[in-house]
């Protein structure tokens, strides 16, 4: 027995390498991301290959060991080639994800170290640490001290955490459903209707408010529908605004939806996940106005603070709400129950097991200071203004609203022909060229385009060059 435990000790032991592996190890990895951040600036926004990555199918998972100049290989061929470069700043289209250096350094102490942040036992400075963000965050939106929140994997689950903690808070029961009232306009990110389903509510009736012509939801509207329902015997119970939504980056009047809401009693949960961090700068500020009017709000700072995918964030105005919808415990757990000082993500989300997230964002905020941030936000802001300004001086463009955060919509008018062909064959002439990558959406049955600058690569330059192409593919396709 004991020299079969240790043929197995033998080869477990290859899980632990020395610092001679770990040295020629990191040095191919850390050479291989040297390699992509140097050649980043000239590699294609979008790359169309015929395989697709398909190769990567042909390396199965075998007991035999691979070499990790072969396995680096696979991974440029058939992860980091074809397909859209989220890195790059010529990547303008839907919301772009960042990606800061440093954000990749916290990432890798926590994997290192492996601190376990869901519970407050395991890791007390990791759970003080998310803590700490989550609480700054409700600071810059005017939340108060009773506060709280947790870091999640992304704007999806962090609405689905703020709809579930709406759910209870409202004590909305199975029985009472079918007559229960939620409020949100076509423009609501499709990730509502998920948390919706997935929370059990997927039978509400659902008011699709009214827009005004730069598609925000028109609050006389929301309150009559409001008046109407209760009057009819209904239950109104919540109403989901918008601050940036994903086609055009709209901001709802804020102020006058929270007005509405606390008049009627009504929850209100605000999308913020693409604008909310925009309150940072000064004409972002302008334009947030009634954050802290909302009960819940979601922000991403995989979008606009730069960071990796997989970091979003719910902000609850009273996390005693938070903590009762999603706290739970097990007798294996009674020993973490009477050192917790603060409450941790296991308490307020429903991970229980989780990555250790605040590292990734708490690293670079001190090691750069807020400054850059700002400044950056304020860069996309006058970048999508500036790229208004120039596009609205060429003849034959239809712009969409004025850019209140960093979102453009717009199309060509030619002469003749079908408007929404031209658009869609001028899209596809942008994306082949592998230059800068711009995306579509449809408002009002119309094929439009979109420019979304959010990524922290993007300057003036990356603009210019796009106005360059836009006038180049429009005389081919004119021609």
């Amino acid at each position: 027995m004991e020299r079969i435990i240790k043929d197995l000790e033998f080869s477990a032991r290859r899980l632990e390498p020395d610092i001679i592996e770990r040295k020629k190890l990191l040095g191919k990895v850390i050479g291989y991301c040297q390699e992509f951040l140097n050649d980043l600036p000239n590699l294609p926004s979008y790359h169309f290959t015929e395989d697709k990555g398909r190769d990567i199918n042909n390396w199965p998972i075998v007991d035999e060991p691979g070499e990790i100049d072969n396995l680096l290989n696979l991974i440029k061929t058939n992860v980091d080639s074809p397909g859209l470069n989220p890195a790059s700043g010529r990547h303008l289209g839907y919301i772009p994800g960042g990606g800061i250096f440093h954000s990749a350094l916290g990432d890798f102490m926590a994997d290192i170290t492996n601190r376990y942040a869901g519970v407050f036992f395991a890791s007390p400075g990791a759970v003080r640490m998310e803590n700490m963000l989550t609480n700054w965050m409700a600071s810059i939106v005017g939340y108060p001290e009773t506060a709280g929140g947790n870091l999640t994997s992304g704007g999806s689950i962090a609405n689905l955490i703020g709809i579930v903690t709406a759910r209870d808070a409202h004590s909305i029961k199975a029985r009472d459903i079918e007559k229960t009232v939620v409020y949100m306009t076509a423009q609501a990110h499709h990730s509502i209707d998920k948390a919706l389903r997935i929370g059990g509510l997927n039978e509400c009736i659902r008011r699709l408010i009214p827009l005004d012509n730069s598609f925000r939801m028109k609050p006389e509207e929301l309150e009559r529908a409001i008046i109407k329902d209760r009057n009819s015997g209904l239950n109104p119970w919540l109403i989901v605004a918008s601050a940036g939504t994903t086609d055009v980056g709209a901001v709802d009047p804020i102020v006058e939806i929270g007005q509405i809401s606390r008049k009627h009693n009504l929850w209100l949960h605000l999308d913020a996940a693409y604008g909310g961090f925009f309150i940072l700068c000064p004409s972002g500020k302008e334009v947030l106005k009634g954050l802290d009017k909302s009960d819940t709000i979601i922000m991403d700072p995989h979008k606009s603070l730069f960071l990796p995918y997989g970091s979003g964030a719910i902000i609850v105005k009273d996390k005693l709400k938070l903590l009762e919808s999603h706290h739970y415990s097990a007798n294996y757990m009674q020993d973490t129950e009477a050192s917790r000082e603060e409450f941790a993500p296991g308490d307020l989300s429903p991970e229980l097991s989780k990555h250790f997230r605040g590292l990734r964002l708490w690293l670079p905020l001190k090691l750069l200071g807020l400054r850059p941030f700002r400044d950056a936000l304020e860069e996309k802001i006058q970048l999508s203004r500036y790229f208004y300004r120039e596009i609205s001086k060429l003849s034959g463009f239809e712009l969409g609203p004025f850019p209140e955060l960093s979102v453009v919509t717009f199309r060509y008018k030619p002469k003749s022909g079908d408007i929404n062909k031209f658009n869609k064959a001028l899209l596809n002439e942008i994306q082949k060229g592998e230059r800068v990558f711009i995306s579509s959406t449809k408002l009002k049955n119309k094929f439009t385009l979109r420019l979304a600058v959010v990524s922290f690569r993007t300057h003036l330059d990356t603009i210019d060059e796009l106005i360059e192409i836009l006038k180049e593919k429009v005389a081919f396709l004119t021609k």
